[in-house]
């Protein structure tokens, strides 16, 4: 089965509820983004004022261990510029 993602940057950007992947899991690390708080503006769109951001081991077999780094940021375009810097460096992206 093949399936076309949502490309951002380079990398696959998928969606499920409150949760973004971001990344690809056959390179070492994926970003989970979790939107943790939102607000709907006068047009009824719902906007993100907080998203957790999580760098994930792909080959950590222990759920615990698998999340390297984390941190929040108040918008989604804050939070995909901080992903995009983690997938591009890895382990030596800043905070």
């Amino acid at each position: 089965m093949n399936q076309e993602f949502l490309m951002y940057r380079g990398y696959p950007l998928v969606r499920s509820g409150n949760q973004i992947y971001y990344g690809s899991m056959s390179e070492p690390y994926v970003v989970m983004m979790e939107i943790t708080q939102q607000h709907q503006t006068e047009d009824g769109i719902s906007v993100a004022d907080k998203i957790r951001v999580y760098q994930i081991a792909t080959r950590e077999q222990n759920p615990m261990k698998a999340v390297k780094k984390n941190s929040e940021r108040n918008s989604l375009y804050a939070a995909l510029d901080l992903a995009g810097a983690w997938l591009k460096h890895g382990d030596s992206a800043e905070k």
